[in-house]
C-alpha cells in the first residue's frame, strides 16, 4: 500500500516520503480500514518535527491520528456485520507506529466509530482530535448550561467546534476571540455572541465590558502559555480555566490573582481521556453528527502526495479550520 512515511524528524519536505509499505492485517479484536481521508493536527506536525522530543519511540512512523474510511477486514472476534460499515479513527496514532497517512490502517475495533450517513468522508478526518477536544473542553465538570463562555481561537480547528457545541450546551453567553476579519466571520457563523481581535482589542476591558464587570465563568484555552495571565483577569471569582493547549512546556502562573479568586485550572489531553469521558465525548459526537447539528470548517483538502505541503500549512497557523488530505 501506498503511505506516508518518517524515520527522523525534521522539516516536512525533509523527512516526509511517500512510498510502498506492507498492507497491514487486522488481527484479534481489530478492524481493517481502507481509508479515504486524513486530518492533520497540529500535534501530528510538532511530532513530526521534533518540536518536544526529537527521538523517534518507532523506527518508522506513518504519521496522523484522525482518519476516515470503511472497515474492508475484521479480526478474531469482531462482528463482520462491521464490514462495509464508514467509520472514522480516534488515537490512531497514539502510542503506534502506523497512523492514518496510509491507504490502510488496523486498529483495535472501539476505535474505528461508526460514521453517520450523510457525513462527508472528509468530515470524518476532523472529529478525533478537534472536535473530541472541543466537548470535553466545554462539557467536563458539568458543563457550561448557563455560564459565560470564552473560547479563545474561535475559528480554529477545535475552537469552531467548541463555539458552536457551547451555544448547543446552553451557554448564557459565548465570547470568541479572533486574530482576522475572517475569523471573525467564522466565530460569528458558529455562534459566538460577542467576537473580540485580540490582536487590535484590549481583551481584559472587552470582556468585562460584555459581562457588566464580572468576567466569565469559563475560558476554554488554546495557548495557556501565551494568554495565562489576562485569563485570570477576565475570568469572575471561582472561575474555570480549562486549558488543552500550550506552544510554551513550562510557564509561570500569577499565582495572588488567581488564588484570590479562588480560579480552577483543568488541564486535559484528548488522547488520555478516561474510560467514561471518551464514551460520553464519542456518544454526544455521534447525537450531534446524526442531527447534522455542527458545521465543519475545512480550510485545505490536499493529496496525500502533499503531504509536506499539509504539514507546512497546519505549522504556519495560516490555516482556518482543519487541513485533510485524500488517500487514493
Amino acid at each position: 500500500m501506498q503511505a506516508a512515511i518518517y524515520t527522523r524528524t525534521g522539516p516536512a519536505r525533509e523527512v516526509l516520503n511517500v512510498t510502498e509499505v506492507a498492507t497491514p492485517a487486522a488481527g484479534p479484536g481489530e478492524v481493517r480500514i481502507r481509508l479515504s481521508w486524513s486530518g492533520v493536527n497540529p500535534s501530528d506536525v510538532k511530532t513530526r518535527a521534533g518540536v518536544r522530543n526529537s527521538t523517534l519511540p518507532f523506527p518508522r512512523i506513518i504519521p496522523h491520528s484522525d482518519g476516515a474510511g470503511v472497515i474492508d477486514q475484521v479480526g478474531e472476534g469482531v462482528d463482520a456485520g462491521r464490514i462495509g460499515q464508514r467509520v472514522w479513527t480516534w488515537n490512531a496514532a497514539w502510542g503506534r507506529a502506523d497512523g492514518t497517512a496510509a491507504q490502510y490502517i488496523t486498529l483495535p475495533a472501539a476505535q474505528a466509530v461508526a460514521l453517520p450517513d450523510g457525513i462527508p468522508g472528509e468530515v470524518g478526518a476532523c472529529l478525533g482530535i478537534p472536535a473530541l477536544t472541543a466537548w470535553q473542553a466545554v462539557y467536563v465538570d458539568g458543563g457550561v448550561a448557563g455560564k459565560r463562555v470564552l473560547v479563545a481561537g474561535g475559528a480554529g480547528a477545535v475552537g469552531n467546534y467548541a463555539v458552536q457545541m457551547a451555544k448547543r450546551a446552553g451557554a448564557a453567553l459565548v465570547i470568541a476571540t479572533v486574530s482576522s476579519a475572517e475569523k471573525a466571520a467564522l466565530a460569528r457563523d458558529a455562534g459566538a455572541d460577542v467576537v473580540l481581535n485580540y490582536r487590535t482589542e484590549d481583551l481584559v476591558a472587552a470582556v468585562l465590558a460584555a459581562t457588566d464587570g464580572a468576567g466569565v465563568d469559563r475560558i476554554i484555552e488554546v495557548d495557556f502559555g501565551a494568554n495565562v495571565g489576562q485569563d485570570i483577569a477576565m475570568l469572575k471569582p471561582e472561575g474555570e480555566l480549562v486549558v488543552y493547549g500550550s506552544n510554551s512546556p513550562e510557564i509561570g502562573v500569577p499565582f495572588v490573582p488567581s488564588i484570590l479568586k479562588n480560579i480552577r485550572m483543568r488541564f486535559f489531553i484528548v488522547y488520555n481521556l478516561s474510560p467514561a469521558d471518551r464514551a460520553a465525548a464519542l456518544a454526544g459526537l455521534t447525537g450531534l453528527l446524526e442531527e447534522n447539528a455542527l458545521m465543519h470548517n475545512i480550510a485545505a483538502r490536499l493529496p496525500l502526495a502533499r503531504i509536506a505541503e499539509a504539514h507546512e500549512l497546519v505549522e504556519s497557523g495560516k490555516a482556518v479550520g482543519n487541513v485533510v488530505l485524500s488517500i487514493e
